[in-house]
C-alpha cells in the first residue's frame, strides 16, 4: 500500500511538473509572439550636420556651464550624427522656451514655453529644466534661471492647483470657453496629479544639488498646502469635490463624461486624476503612475518640510498621505496577468477594474523606474515593463521603420519617441540601450530633433516639428549614458 501510494505521488508530482513546464513554454511563446518586431533602422540621409540651434544672438538664454558640457559631450562622441543629435537637443530648452526675468519684488521668475505652444505646462516645464539642475553649481545664471522656474511654479499652483497649463500674466486663452473655473491666467484647466508633483521633484532635487533653500518660502507653504488639499479632495472620500471640467469639442478624451465629473470611483485612498499627462481624459480615474509619482513627490515634500521648514504639522500631513495612497496601491493597483504575472495595470476605480495599457507620456508605467524607483515593487515593474512593451498593450505599436508606445492623444500607429527614451532610462542592458538610441536616429526623420510622434512606417510622418521637453530629455539619455561609463556603447553605433 505504502509503495502504491509513493509511486502515485511521484506520478502526481511528474504530471505536474510536466503541466507546469508546459505552461511556461506557451507563456515564453506568448511573449515572444508579442514581441516580435519587422523593422528596419534607417537614418534619413543629411547632407550636411550643420547646427540647427538659433543663431547665438537669437536664443533667449544661454548658459556657459550647457554649452561647455555640449563642447566636452560632442569631443567625446564619435559618431558625427549622434554628436550633432545631441548639440541640437540637448540646449533646446534654453534656446527657445526659457524666459527669465526678475519679478516685481526681485526674486527670479522664469516662465518656460513648452515649444510650438507659448504656455506653462507645470509638467513640461518641470522636465524641460531638470537635466540642467546638475550643473547648476557651475552656473550661477543657470541657477538663478532655474531657481524662477521653481518660483514660477509655486506661484501658479497658488493661482489654481487645478490647471495644468498657464499663460505669461491675465492674458486669456482659446481656452476660457471651457465649463470649468477659467482664470485669465489660466492657459487650460485640466486636472492632473502630475501637474503638482512635478514642480516638488524639481525643487526637491534644486535643493539637493545646490543647497539653496531661498525657494522654500511661503510660496512654497502655501503650494505644498494647496496640494495637500487638491489631494485631499480628490480622494472623493467626502464627495466629488469642486473639479469639474466640460467642452465643446468632438475628441473624446478632450472633455469628462457623467456632466464633467469622469467614471465614478470607490473612495479607497486613491488620488483621482482626471486627466492623463497626455492631457486626455482618464477612463478610470485613479491614474496609477501619478499615484506612485505622488507618494515619491510627498514623500520629498515632507523632507524639505522637515529639514528646512522645521514644519512638523504640514510634514506628518505629507507623510500620512504619502502612506495612505501606498497602502492602497498595494491592494487596487496590481493585476495578476495571464501572461506576464503580477503587474502594474494603467487605471483602476477602486470597484475591482482594471485598464490595461501604457501611454507615452510621463509619468507611465514605462517610465516609473525613470521618475519614481523608490516607491514602486520592482519585481512587479519589471513584468509590468515586458507587458508595455509588446503587442498586449493597445497602445505599443511596432511597423516598418520603428516601434514604440503612443497613446489616444495621436492615434493608431504614432510611436513617442519619449516612449523609446524611458526604455533606454529604465535599461541596464547596453544592447537594449544602443538599440533604443539608435531607433532615436533614426526616426527623425533627418530634422536632427526628437518629435512629440512618428509614424511607426514612415518616419518622415511625424508631429510637432518644435517640442523641447523631448529634444533636452535626448541630450539628459546621452550624458546619462557617459557619466554611466557607456561612452564605448555610444560610440559602436554605426548609423550614418
Amino acid at each position: 500500500m505504502r509503495l502504491f501510494l509513493t509511486l502515485s505521488l511521484a506520478f502526481m508530482a511528474l504530471a505536474l511538473s510536466s503541466c507546469d513546464s508546459q505552461q511556461a513554454q506557451e507563456i515564453a511563446k506568448a511573449k515572444a509572439e508579442a514581441s516580435a518586431s519587422n523593422y528596419t533602422l534607417k537614418a534619413e540621409p543629411v547632407a550636411e550636420f550643420k547646427s540647427q540651434r538659433p543663431a547665438a544672438e537669437d536664443r533667449l538664454f544661454s548658459s556657459k556651464a550647457i554649452e561647455a558640457e555640449i563642447e566636452k559631450v560632442c569631443k567625446q562622441l564619435t559618431n558625427p550624427r549622434l554628436a550633432w543629435m545631441f548639440a541640437n537637443c540637448f540646449p533646446n530648452t534654453l534656446d527657445t522656451t526659457v524666459h527669465y526675468r526678475k519679478d516685481a519684488n526681485g526674486k527670479d521668475d522664469t516662465f518656460v514655453y513648452t515649444g510650438d505652444i507659448h504656455a506653462m505646462w507645470l509638467r513640461d516645464s518641470g522636465a524641460q529644466v531638470w537635466p540642467y539642475v546638475q550643473f547648476a553649481n557651475s552656473d550661477p545664471e543657470l541657477k538663478a534661471m532655474l531657481a524662477g522656474v521653481i518660483n514660477r511654479q509655486f506661484y501658479s499652483i497658488n493661482i489654481d492647483p487645478y490647471a495644468n497649463a498657464f499663460n505669461d500674466g491675465p492674458t486669456g486663452s482659446d481656452w476660457m470657453s471651457d465649463y470649468t473655473d477659467m482664470k485669465p491666467e489660466l492657459h487650460e484647466r485640466k486636472y492632473e496629479i502630475d501637474s503638482l508633483c512635478y514642480p516638488i521633484r524639481l525643487a526637491y532635487y534644486y535643493w539637493v544639488v545646490t543647497g539653496d533653500t531661498s525657494i522654500f518660502g511661503e510660496e512654497w507653504l502655501k503650494a505644498i498646502a494647496n496640494v495637500l488639499k487638491t489631494f485631499k479632495e480628490q480622494q472623493r472620500k467626502d464627495g466629488v469635490g469642486p473639479y469639474s471640467f466640460r467642452r465643446k469639442t468632438d475628441r473624446q478624451f478632450d472633455t469628462l463624461s457623467n456632466n464633467g465629473l469622469g467614471a465614478p470611483v470607490n473612495p479607497v485612498g486613491l488620488i483621482v486624476s482626471s486627466f492623463r499627462p497626455s492631457d486626455d481624459a482618464t477612463v478610470l480615474q485613479f491614474l496609477v503612475p501619478a499615484n506612485f509619482f505622488a507618494v515619491s513627490a510627498l514623500q520629498k515634500a515632507e523632507e524639505i518640510l522637515t529639514k528646512v521648514n522645521k514644519n512638523s504639522e504640514l510634514a506628518k500631513e505629507c507623510r500620512a498621505l504619502a502612506d495612505e495612497v501606498s497602502e492602497a496601491l498595494k491592494k487596487y493597483a496590481i493585476y495578476d496577468h495571464p501572461i506576464y504575472g503580477k503587474i502594474y495595470a494603467f487605471e483602476v476605480d477602486g470597484f475591482g477594474n482594471y485598464h490595461l495599457m501604457d501611454d507615452a507620456n510621463v509619468p507611465s508605467l514605462l517610465a516609473m523606474k525613470y521618475l519614481n524607483p523608490e516607491v514602486i515593487d520592482m519585481d512587479i515593474y519589471a513584468n509590468t515593463r515586458e507587458f508595455v512593451w509588446s503587442k498586449n498593450n493597445p497602445y505599443f505599436f511596432t511597423g516598418k521603420a520603428g516601434e514604440g508606445i503612443g497613446g489616444p492623444h495621436i492615434g493608431y500607429d504614432m510611436a513617442w519617441p519619449m516612449s523609446i527614451m524611458m526604455k533606454a532610462f529604465t535599461s541596464d542592458d547596453d544592447a537594449e540601450i544602443k538599440h533604443c538610441i539608435e531607433m532615436l536616429m533614426c526616426t527623425d526623420a533627418g530634422t536632427g530633433f526628437m518629435h512629440e510622434s512618428f509614424h511607426v512606417d514612415n518616419q518622415k510622418d511625424f508631429t510637432r516639428k518644435w517640442f523641447a521637453w523631448q529634444n533636452t530629455l535626448f541630450g539628459e539619455l546621452i550624458i546619462k549614458q557617459i557619466n554611466e561609463g557607456r561612452l564605448d556603447v555610444l560610440n559602436s553605433i554605426q548609423i550614418k
